[in-house]
């Protein structure tokens, strides 16, 4: 009997397919040959256009709105296990609906438990995604989950910039653990913002705790969605005499008006994996770091039955 490891191959759905090309050249493989077929009323078909029995097949999809992303992605591993496929591994760099990770108010759902279960559902026996807005949200799947952190690529950028009486900061007291992370790392002070919020996406109140005066300012984030909190937070830094006000995001949801915010803002610098498309033409702040080397080593590591924690940072 070989002892060789089954062969993987690599698949990308529609929308992640600029970060899908750049996992697979790192990997040094072809990305697989899919065909998604789009009818009239807006419903899709998945089909794999090469054999994949006995493969242990990835497929590469973030679930960022709209709907039909986690969708393609349930066709892609529904179609993948009905091919045959020996494991499929779901890589997703953003996991969406994380944000309902439990109920926070009578009659709710928890929305990130439901796509737990429709993962789990259609067939996948593995999870890689990165900076999960909750970690327990691993708890939810039944399967391994491998979780990343972008820290191992901003941690890099943060130290090339040499920034003198830097502090590290979260914009809300539920990333604080986040930041303490940064903070420990650079063995910098932590300071934190507590927000008030009128409704979802809208902050009534914001009160810094700790000193940010003649400080360069790093806060740290998973998401920027409409830009309201870490605008508000940076803004009020500056007038708290920072020196400088950066901000470390993993994921830019970016919903309008997010860049008009961010351009408009205290803000220095904002920067963001790639873990969705992000065009840096409508936000002149902006800065993106690519994530598609960390997931190709992740990837290897987990073919090559290997452990992928001595690649984090923090």
């Amino acid at each position: 009997m070989s002892n060789l490891l089954p062969p993987f191959k690599v698949f990308s759905g529609t929308k992640t397919h600029y970060l899908a090309e750049e996992i697979a050249k790192s990997l040094g493989v072809e990305l697989g040959k899919m065909n998604i077929q789009h009818f009239a009323d807006g419903e899709f078909e998945v089909s794999f256009e090469e054999s994949i029995r006995g493969d242990e097949v990835y497929l590469i999809q973030s679930t960022f709105p709209n709907c039909d992303n986690l969708m393609e992605l349930l066709l892609m591993v529904d179609a993948a296990k009905r091919a045959s496929a020996k494991s499929i591994i779901a890589v997703v760099p953003y996991f969406g609906w994380a944000r309902q990770d439990r109920k926070d108010k009578p009659r709710v759902s928890i929305a990130s438990k439901l796509v737990a279960d429709l993962l789990s559902t259609a067939g996948i026996d593995r999870l890689i995604t990165m900076d999960l807005h909750a970690d327990q949200i691993q708890g939810f799947f039944n399967v391994p989950v491998d979780h990343l952190y972008a820290s191992s690529v901003f941690i890099p950028y943060i130290e090339s910039l040499k920034l003198k009486d830097m502090v590290i900061a979260s914009p809300d007291v539920g990333g604080a653990k986040r930041a303490n992370t940064y903070a420990k790392y650079f063995d910098a002070p932590l300071v934190l913002c507590h927000k008030q919020r009128a409704k979802a996406n809208v902050v009534a109140k914001m009160t810094i705790i700790g000193d940010v005066k003649d400080k360069n300012v790093v806060l740290v984030d998973d998401m920027i969605d409409t830009a309201g909190t870490i605008c508000k937070a940076a803004n009020l830094m500056k007038e708290h005499g920072a020196k400088s006000v950066r901000a470390l995001a993993s994921h830019a949801i970016m919903s309008d008006p997010a860049s008009e915010r961010i351009n408009e803002s205290a803000l220095t610098e904002v920067i963001f994996s790639d873990s969705i498309p992000f065009d840096t033409n409508k936000c002149a702040k902006a800065t993106v770091a690519s994530i598609a080397g960390m997931f190709a080593d992740t990837i290897k590591r987990v073919h090559d039955n290997k452990s992928i924690s001595s690649q984090y940072l923090v």
